[in-house]
């Protein structure tokens, strides 16, 4: 499975995608990211390094959750549900991410 995938994985992870201005691309990268966690799951798909990055974006684009009539809601929702399915944030945990998951509440807060 790991080797179908792996084009996929390496196209995702160039710094013109992951860097790119445009938030609906970067929303799109970072949910295309976690459905390859999910896939690859208990395995964590990318290196430590790439992982913090996509923990990055995913915690960036749970900022988006507190406008449920925005445009880009669902994406961020459905990064939120990938997340919580495979229990993602406890990688964030290992890998050490405190200040991640603390925005990541924070977010979440700000919605309720």
């Amino acid at each position: 499975m790991r080797d179908a995938l792996l084009p996929t994985m390496k196209g995702l992870i160039t710094n013109d995608l992951l860097r790119r201005s445009d938030m609906d691309v970067r929303l799109s990268v970072t949910s295309c990211i976690s459905e390859i966690t999910r896939i690859t799951a208990p395995d964590s798909p990318y290196d430590d390094e790439l992982m913090k990055e996509f923990f990055q974006l995913a915690v960036s684009a749970f900022e988006n959750l507190s406008h449920a009539s925005g445009r880009y809601y669902m994406k961020a929702l459905s990064i939120l549900d990938t997340v919580a399915k495979v229990r993602s944030c406890l990688l964030m945990l290992d890998l050490e991410c405190d200040k991640l998951v603390v925005e990541m509440f924070q977010h979440f807060l700000k919605v309720i």
